[in-house]
């Protein structure tokens, strides 16, 4: 069901961009999250498309949420489900309201017809995934589902190297925005180079029109770094998710539960630093989907 804003944006043929809505549900405390979700959508308004927060609520899809479904996802409820590909019917089938993961926001936006989609980071292959076999099913997702997903690279919690080698095998471009180094979320370094450098909204529309037309039902990555103000040096952050692992293995913490906890563990081993700067990113990407949206329309 889409929200009268969007459904007049598509009528219209107007640049839309998808925002997800776990991190309004598990991702942010409130009323960090409420918040920052309100600041995307303007955002998004600012640079010329209009913004569609996908959600279930009530066991139906919500392409666009209206101010009191936004807070409704905002409430410390336990009733509110993390919805991946695994349990996306059965939010249906029950009825439950729940955020959608980046895998299930893409899945639900490429069904509504939008194209680009802002997120902070992607999901990937986790540290240590040779013995748990934890990978994301957002890398899944974008072999077989034509969104771009305009991001700050990889959440900085994975390992990065495993994820870019199965992105590569997946056949998925990582296309960097006005960078050639894929930037590590909190930070605008890595080892890892993208696939390509463009720099402007209108260079990667093109290029998104020339990937579609050869490879019609992949998606893409868009990497865009986090605005240089807000980096956490990569020595800093990487000493606190170590710290953050050993515990987490400690506690045998995995599965959909380890990535809030190790977010959370940053949050205080930074002493906020990290939850800001999560802000400072995601917000920047929205502004980047929608100038891209608008060269793609």
């Amino acid at each position: 069901m889409f929200s009268d804003e969007v459904a007049a944006a598509a009528a219209n043929q107007e640049a839309i961009v998808a925002l997800e809505s776990t991190i309004i549900t598990h991702g942010m405390p409130a009323p960090d999250n409420v918040e920052t979700a309100r600041h995307l959508e303007a955002a998004v308004r600012a640079n010329g498309a209009t913004p569609a927060t996908i959600a279930v609520v009530d066991g139906v899809a919500r392409i666009g949420l209206t101010d009191e479904e936004l807070d409704r996802l905002g409430q410390p409820d336990p009733e509110l489900v993390k919805i991946g590909n695994q349990n996306l019917a059965a939010s249906f089938y029950l009825g439950q309201t729940g955020g959608t993961t980046v895998a299930v926001t893409m899945k639900l936006a490429a069904l509504a017809g939008i194209r680009i989609f802002a997120t902070g980071g992607i999901g990937g292959v986790h540290r240590g995934a040779q013995y748990s076999f934890d990978i994301s099913g957002d890398l899944e997702e974008l072999a077989r589902t034509p969104v771009a997903v305009v991001s700050a690279g990889f959440k900085s919690i994975l390992d990065i190297a495993k994820t870019t080698e199965y992105l590569e095998t997946l056949g998925v471009p990582i296309v960097g925005y006005q960078t050639a180094i894929l930037p590590s979320f909190y930070s605008i370094d890595s080892p890892h180079e993208v696939n390509l450098q463009l720099d402007s909204p209108e260079a990667i529309g093109d290029y998104l029109h020339t990937h579609w037309n050869l490879d019609p039902a992949r998606g893409a990555v868009i990497a865009n770094p986090i605005p240089q103000h807000a980096t956490i040096p990569t020595d800093r952050i990487e000493a606190a998710i170590a710290q953050a692992c050993v515990h987490a293995d400690a506690e045998g913490i995995s599965g959909k539960e380890l990535t809030p906890f190790l977010l959370q563990w940053l949050v205080d081993a930074t002493d906020g630093e990290s939850l800001e700067a999560n802000k400072e990113l995601v917000l920047n990407n929205a502004r980047v989907a929608a100038l891209i949206a608008q060269h793609l329309t």
